[in-house]
């Protein structure tokens, strides 16, 4: 067994009094742990209203039994379980050290999230999965040490579920002169889609791409044309990833003109009455 998913259901913590406290008791006992290579943590109990400190912290105050975990997951639960805006994350400032061996991070929720000071040698993979992220952990990416990255990819969201930064700290994020490993990179789930879209074709990180992840956000015809005007900048792609958009048949048709591969799919109707919304938010 090289991976294994922890959690709660319903009854576990609407009948058992369970929380994030007792999950990190039960993990730390698990006899498999010693075998894994990925930890996945689930629902920990009313999620909404128990943040996931107690069991980072139980990570961090026993590395020497999780220094060989690769891949780590924490939040991976559906609406059903917990609405995504409504996780209650942590503080992940201590788990750079405490986990040498990380290959991959990813989290799902924003709420309390906080990355503190990034730097780690060996990651390769952040992905970080929301409806709203916070201005503080965009600069925190922005301002991170990650040589070894390979993939990044992150859920802008909308300003009603946590997002409050600026097309400046996107920028930042792109312009992080450590990330000279990066060959995929995502920025999506945005209702300023077709603004960052500009932001990621002006920087210079787009030469060393491979795969561009503009997906389930807002992206409209502004946005395309601003590809197609610069599609000398993204000949070069494996891959592109524009599906759940907004574009007009006359912009995909365009677009699929492109020699590189794209995915289109999940055309949206414009919403005149309401506006548009990203795929991920509540």
């Amino acid at each position: 067994m090289d991976s294994k998913k922890y959690f709660y259901d319903y009854e576990d913590y609407e009948y058992g009094d369970k929380d994030a406290k007792t999950l990190a008791a039960e993990i730390l006992e698990d006899s498999d742990l010693n075998n894994l290579k990925e930890v996945i943590v689930g629902c920990w109990g009313e999620s909404y209203d128990n943040d996931v400190q107690a069991i980072l912290d139980m990570i961090v105050d026993n590395k020497e039994k999780f220094a060989h975990i690769e891949s780590l997951f924490i939040g991976d639960m559906d609406y059903e379980e917990c609405e995504v805006s409504w996780i209650e994350q942590g503080d992940y400032s201590r788990i750079w050290d405490a986990l040498p061996n990380l290959r991959k991070l990813t989290i799902k929720g924003s709420q309390g999230l906080s990355l503190g000071n990034i730097e780690h040698k060996n990651l390769k993979s952040l992905e970080i999965i929301c409806g709203g992220i916070p201005k503080l952990v965009l600069n925190q990416i922005g301002n991170s040490n990650l040589p070894g990255l390979e993939k990044l990819n992150i859920y802008i969201g909308v300003d009603n579920y946590g997002f409050d930064g600026e097309l400046e700290d996107i920028k930042k994020v792109v312009e992080n002169e450590s990330l000279k490993s990066l060959k995929y990179l995502g920025i999506g789930n945005s209702e300023i889609q077709d603004d960052i879209v500009k932001v990621v074709i002006e920087s210079n990180i787009i030469k060393q791409l491979e795969t561009l992840n503009f997906s389930n956000g807002t992206l409209s015809d502004i946005g395309g044309n601003i590809l197609l005007e610069n599609k000398d900048k993204i000949n070069h792609l494996k891959f592109l990833d524009l599906h759940y958009h907004f574009l007009s048949d006359e912009l995909m048709n365009e677009l699929n003109k492109l020699p590189i591969k794209i995915d289109l799919d999940e055309q949206e109707e414009v919403d005149e009455e309401y506006g548009n919304w990203p795929m991920l938010t509540e």
